[in-house]
């Protein structure tokens, strides 16, 4: 078997994703041009395939940014019959932006937007919710699973982002809090037995749990 090389499978992945609505495809660009750290398409479709399948018809996003992986999980929303995505991030600008992108795409009014902090936010949301999206700083993960397992459904499901964080997780000697909050995270999240958890590596890691 000849050895894989990562760029060339994420590459591959992408290829397998539909067509993508106009709109989709200018955030993506917008990313590409601004070195802006979107999920990418591999991991929003498999965002959305996680969304259909468990009928999810409330999520919340903890760290949206522009609104590109909110637009796969209203696009799940809105096929699994209505309902509502949280968008939740500190920069107004980016709300202001990711409201434009939705609303073109026909999807504003299933979003509700919240410029605040992301776990603060999810605390003083009614729940429980069908899915939780979270994207925040890493460094603040740890402390974040309390929170996300409180408002989460049982039999629903949690997708965190960045969980390989470039690779930085197998240098031994980066010792920093945001890497060392991503190795903490997933540490307590697979040593839960309240969790059933897969490390997929597409992109930069996605971790993809179901709570028991």
């Amino acid at each position: 078997m000849s050895e894989l090389n990562y760029q060339a499978v994420q590459e591959f992945l992408t290829s397998l994703v539909p067509p993508r609505e106009a709109e989709l495809q200018e955030m993506e660009k917008y990313a590409e041009k601004t070195d802006f750290p979107i999920i990418g398409p591999a991991a929003g479709y498999m965002c959305y395939q996680i969304a259909r399948m468990i009928g999810a018809k409330s999520v919340f996003e903890m760290g949206s940014g522009y609104g590109y992986s909110t637009a796969w999980f209203v696009k799940a929303v809105k096929d699994n019959g209505g309902g509502v995505v949280h968008h939740v991030v500190w920069d107004a600008k980016l709300s202001e932006m990711a409201a434009g992108h939705l609303s073109r795409l026909g999807f504003g009014d299933l979003v509700r937007y919240h410029v605040a902090e992301a776990v603060a936010t999810l605390r003083q949301t009614s729940g429980p919710f069908d899915l939780i999206f979270n994207d925040i700083d890493k460094e603040a993960y740890p402390d974040s699973l309390p929170f996300i397992k409180e408002k989460l459904r049982s039999g629903g499901a949690l997708i965190i982002d960045n969980i390989l964080w470039s690779g930085r997780i197998f240098d031994k000697n980066d010792t920093s809090p945001a890497t060392e909050g991503v190795r903490k995270f997933t540490r307590l999240i697979t040593h839960d037995p309240d969790w059933i958890v897969s490390l997929v590596p597409v992109r930069d890691g996605v971790i993809v749990a179901y709570k028991k």
